[in-house]
């Protein structure tokens, strides 16, 4: 039988669920994670680490080049929805980290106390998850600490928020969260802990060796007779193995999760496995736009307000500078296109007059009635007969134009103009002509057919001799 073909209702739905995810994908928040300046090769896997927190909303193979500017990236993010900037540089001092809000600003400025890459954090586990699916959907984002009254925590906040997508409650799918993101605030340090954790799910109740059976790989049991020996012994268990469970991390599900064990209404253990990297964080200071704005709150320089409104002026001049070339050179476009637009039309009433000669009389009396619209005489007639006057080659005339008679000499019909006719300087008299001498034709000294012989220097006997 051949393949069934689907129904126009089964082709509705699955168009909607297409285009219902691709909505819910332009929605999100996306990221570019890039360096500015020259960096290490430290900072480089840094930057890498970030992309694969940031995943599946980031260009994880995003190359930036040290001719591309601020506006090469803002031109490209509003075509890929991109709606954060995350940029490291490296300085003297310290290494830097910049979060821009696209396209608009604020801008944010972080120092980096200390910092620790995900192969590190990897290299200390005993079990580290490294599981390639878990990075298909993103983070959930857990801050602690933020809550103050002060504007620059607010903004903290909101700017941390906006950068990861949100989630609601009652609707999200539980087996789509396997990270997380911690961000943790110390208001006495002023210092911002960054962290990225793995999540699982593992059931309650049950003992090691239990948990090993129900996975899809059996544990080798070659040792034991029975089964029972092998659940009593614990599976072979250490003590660095042992998995301390308690009622701080034991949930009750309200789903289905897809691991095994893990069924809907059971307690259920949440367990963390930290991936990296980690960052510790200082928040410098807070720009409005992007990069180049007003100052809204800085960590070390506390300005005046006579200060402030010294700065805000050199802002404004410069902003109605920048407006003003602007200004100039779209008139400068304008003007060149308008001056294209002229010439082509008038290229284009050229060639009809060129191939209409005709016309050229009624031109003339156009010119004839303008003048006498503006000034409201009448033209002189010489005045555009004599404008018109020029040296043209006759419509009519069929071969080349024909050539002047010079009238300083007179014209003998018998003899040709300028030349000298004297009859000493005629020498065609002195030369006598000549016979033509015709040259037989085929072999030199025989005819056609071979028999006689004709002329020629080679008529003695030994030359008929030889032949």
């Amino acid at each position: 039988m051949g393949k069934q073909k689907k129904s126009k209702r089964q082709k509705t739905m699955k168009h909607k669920q297409l285009q219902y995810q691709e909505d819910i994908y332009t929605k999100a928040p996306h990221s570019f994670v890039f360096n500015r300046g020259h960096v290490g090769k430290n900072v480089v896997q840094l930057i890498k680490d970030m992309r694969n927190v940031m995943e599946p909303f980031t260009a994880r193979n995003l190359k930036a080049r040290k001719k591309n500017s601020m506006k090469d990236f803002v031109n490209i993010a509003g075509v890929l929805n991109v709606t954060h900037f995350l940029m490291l540089s490296k300085t003297e001092i310290a290494t830097n980290l910049r979060v821009v809000r696209i396209p608009r600003g604020p801008t944010m400025t972080f120092k980096i106390h200390n910092y620790c890459l995900c192969k590190d954090v990897i290299s200390s586990l005993r079990k580290p998850n490294l599981e390639r699916k878990q990075f298909q959907y993103h983070p959930l984002l857990v801050m602690n600490n933020f809550g103050g009254d002060e504007m620059h925590t607010k903004l903290l906040s909101s700017m941390f928020q906006n950068m990861f997508p949100s989630i609601n409650v009652n609707k999200v799918d539980l087996n789509t969260i396997r990270r997380c993101v911690l961000l943790s605030y110390d208001p006495e340090t002023q210092l911002i802990e960054f962290r990225h954790y793995n999540i699982k799910v593992v059931p309650v109740g049950m003992t090691r060796a239990v948990k090993k059976l129900i996975k899809t790989t059996v544990p080798d049991m070659s040792k034991f007779e029975d089964i029972s020996e092998y659940i009593k012994q614990g599976g072979n268990l250490s003590e660095s193995e042992a998995e301390l469970d308690g009622p701080e991390n034991e949930v009750v599900l309200p789903q289905t999760i897809t691991s095994r064990g893990n069924i809907k209404s059971t307690k259920s253990a949440i367990r963390m496995t930290e991936l990296g990297p980690r960052l510790s964080l200082q928040l410098v200071k807070i720009e409005d736009g992007l990069c180049d704005g007003k100052v809204m709150y800085h960590d070390f320089i506390k300005k005046t307000d006579e200060e402030l409104k010294k700065q805000k002026k050199f802002r404004d001049k410069k902003r109605k500078l920048k407006e003003l070339r602007k200004k100039v050179q779209d008139e400068n476009v304008q003007k060149k296109e308008a001056a294209k637009v002229d010439h082509k039309r008038k290229s284009i009433a050229g060639m009809k007059k060129a191939e209409n000669p005709e016309n050229e009389g009624e031109e003339e009396m156009d010119d004839a009635a303008y003048y006498k619209q503006e000034v409201g005489e009448e033209p002189e007639p010489e005045l555009f007969s004599s404008m018109n006057a020029k040296r043209k080659n006759r419509s009519d005339s069929k071969g080349p134009p024909m050539k002047r008679m010079r009238t300083d000499k007179p014209f003998d019909g018998n003899k040709k103009m300028n030349k000298k006719t004297d009859s000493k300087f005629d020498k065609s008299k002195n030369f006598k002509s000549k016979d033509k001498v015709h040259k037989p034709k085929g072999k030199p000294g025989y005819n056609k057919k071979g028999k006689d012989f004709q002329g020629g220097k080679r008529t003695d006997k030994k030359f008929r001799q030889k032949r």
